[in-house]
């Protein structure tokens, strides 16, 4: 039976038909092939869905959207431009630190990724950088939107693998930092070597100007992340006070946001949340059928058998999920994989919460590595260019990514240094 559903997912995925209509396909041939009732199907799939935590997901799209719409994205990146703007290089810096801002209120790649992109890919461009590099920076230095928390893989994994989300969210500020750092380290050296971008200062606000005209934006995610640690709110009810926040700070104090935009906000948000909501419930009809077939304890003895050290375990596991990552979306993957693979990591005596961060890192790989992408799409759809023009633009970005996980996988402290002092306390 398993053999025949991925089999059947192989070959969707080869038709080019949607990630998950060709899991549902699959577990519903699993389902035909055991000759078990198709309820089945209905009852998995809504048990799937029907998570608290999962609440998170249309509401966290809905705020970033709502910040695109109603000038707050537009806020930060003039005030991220005002502390790096002024060195050379200081545009994709800026591009660099706008999106880790972002990424603490939006919790979607894609969503940074149009928010964020909008408005510096076409600053890039005027200030001569190639479109094609513009747009591999765009979508790179929007993973953060999924590293950096809140996060809504981290709300997948944690409900998945049944690990705390809050430790996860504290835990993904060590990563999210380092892989900020090493980009804009990288984008530096590339200006300096390339000669790009001596005149990025040029219409810089001064910090005190910019900060004054940010100040409602930058206080967003203080007040989500604080809510959050200081147990004012869980991380699902800080998803409601994004939207909450967002629309308050458009529609009153930035007035960028007409009532009239609200259906089209509206509207974009449903898509969204709909198709990530559609692949979850597939994906967990999939992942209970599997489960049920024995996969995830057949590979689980499988690895304990043939990986006998944690190290070349994490190394396995890092592989694999790289090239898993490029075949299937981010949050499939994740429900599909983390309930067969996070006991595992526990056997091996690697903490949930670290393991967690692995394969939100990792998978967040796909999100830039065609070709199914989802944010090399966001991109181009920003900066009118075909995917195939920004493979060789995109390759130095990937590696400064895998570098960077290395640096994860083998350095628990950094994820599991903060949550342990936090949560200690």
């Amino acid at each position: 039976m398993t053999a025949a559903m991925i089999l059947t997912m192989v070959v969707c995925f080869a038709l080019t038909i949607s990630v998950a209509v060709s899991i549902g396909l699959a577990s519903v041939l699993g389902i035909q092939v055991t000759n078990a009732n198709m309820l089945i199907s209905v009852k998995e799939m809504f048990n799937a869905i029907n998570k608290f935590p999962l609440a998170a997901i249309p509401f966290f799209i809905l705020a970033g959207n709502l910040m695109e719409a109603g000038g707050i994205s537009r806020r930060l990146v003039e005030f991220a431009k005002s502390l790096v703007g002024g060195v050379q290089g200081g545009l994709p810096m800026t591009c660099v630190l706008t999106c880790m801002i972002f990424a603490a209120v939006s919790g979607s790649s894609v969503a940074t990724t149009f928010a964020i992109g909008a408005i510096l890919i076409p600053a890039l461009i005027k200030h001569g950088y190639p479109t094609t590099w513009a747009a591999s920076l765009q979508a790179t230095s929007a993973e953060l939107g999924v590293i950096i928390p809140p996060s809504i893989p981290m709300i997948l994994y944690g409900v998945s693998a049944e690990v705390s989300i809050g430790e996860l969210f504290i835990a993904g500020f060590g990563p999210g930092i380092l892989i900020s750092l090493a980009l804009m380290l990288f984008v530096w050296l590339y200006c300096k070597f390339k000669g790009l971008g001596k005149n990025d200062g040029d219409g810089r606000l001064g910090i005190f100007a910019a900060t004054k005209q940010a100040g409602w934006a930058l206080l967003m995610p203080v007040i989500i992340l604080g809510g959050i640690y200081g147990g004012v709110f869980t991380p699902t009810e800080a998803s409601a006070v994004a939207v909450f926040y967002s629309l308050l700070v458009g529609l009153v104090i930035y007035r960028e946001i007409r009532p009239a935009q609200l259906y089209a906000v509206l509207k974009k948000s449903v898509v969204s949340s709909s198709v990530i909501m559609f692949i979850i419930a597939n994906a967990g009809l999939f992942a209970f059928l599997i489960t049920r077939a024995g996969v995830p304890e057949a590979i689980g003895h499988w690895l304990e058998q043939v990986l006998k050290s944690p190290g070349w375990f994490l190394l396995g596991v890092n592989a694999s999920l790289f090239l898993i990552g490029m075949f299937i979306e981010t949050s499939a993957a994740i429900i599909v994989l983390a309930p067969i693979l996070a006991p595992v990591a526990q056997h091996f005596g690697i903490d949930p919460v670290h393991f967690g961060l692995i394969m939100v890192v990792n998978l967040a790989l796909g999100m830039i590595t065609p070709p199914f992408g989802v944010n090399l799409f966001a991109a181009c759809t920003v900066a009118r260019i075909s995917l195939d023009r920004m493979v060789k633009d995109l390759i130095p970005f990937v590696l400064v990514i895998l570098a960077c996980l290395m640096v994860i996988t083998y350095v628990p402290s950094l994820s599991l240094g903060l949550r342990d002092l936090v949560y200690a306390r």
